[in-house]
């Protein structure tokens, strides 16, 4: 069955970096666009970014552009999120989906900036 499972997560300082990761089986990796999505403390899901299959090309959320990468090893069916310059409006559960709803998401990974 569809499966992902998410990693990485931690606590981190104001301006730290972490690196997600999201291991994928069960359904065709590589022909599936894939997203991150996060929900934190008594927010709703909100989306955070997406892959594509064919050339790699990225979309993120404005309030995540230029700090966070998203990136995916098709050999490895896994998906990566490197989050940089944090801040502690990143506080979240982080989960990577099959569609930018959320749909098929995980366990997700907690990441905590916080000084």
């Amino acid at each position: 069955q569809v499966q992902v499972v998410e990693s990485g997560g931690g606590l981190v300082q104001p301006g730290g970096s972490l690196r997600l990761s999201c291991a994928a089986s069960g359904f065709r990796f590589s022909s599936s666009w894939m997203h991150w999505v996060r929900q934190a403390p008594g927010k709703g899901l909100e989306w955070v970014s997406t892959i594509n299959t064919r050339d790699g090309t990225t979309s993120y959320a404005d309030f995540v552009k230029g700090r966070f990468t998203i990136s995916r090893d098709n050999a490895k069916n896994t998906l990566y999120l490197q989050m940089n310059s944090l801040k502690t409006d990143d506080t979240a559960v982080y989960y990577c989906a099959l569609n930018s709803m959320g749909s098929g998401r995980g366990q997700g990974t907690q990441v905590t900036v916080s000084s």
